[in-house]
């Protein structure tokens, strides 16, 4: 497995006890406004302010870099990855 690519915009997360590549990229934005039915960056951000289970799955899902199921991540780690990749894409 490869390791995440900070220049990339990367981040290595657990998930279901393996280390895991997330990235934010345009196709994962444009998947994600697709999702829920909205447009643009203020919409998108105000929708993942209230996530639910499966909103979560979906998003965790959108982000992975290497191809593993999202059903092995446990809440927490899902939450923790997803805010990591988030973070990556505003530092």
């Amino acid at each position: 497995m490869q390791q995440a690519n900070p220049a990339r915009g990367e981040v290595a997360a657990m998930i279901g006890g393996r280390e895991a590549r997330l990235c934010v990229t345009l196709g994962a934005l444009a998947a994600l406004e697709g999702h829920f039915g909205v447009s643009g960056f203020a919409a998108l951000a105000e929708r993942l302010k209230a996530l639910g289970p499966g909103d979560l799955a979906f998003v965790l899902g959108v982000l992975l870099v290497d191809d593993m199921p999202v059903d092995k991540a446990s809440l927490n780690e899902a939450m923790a990855a997803v805010t990591a990749a988030f973070a990556a894409m505003t530092a």
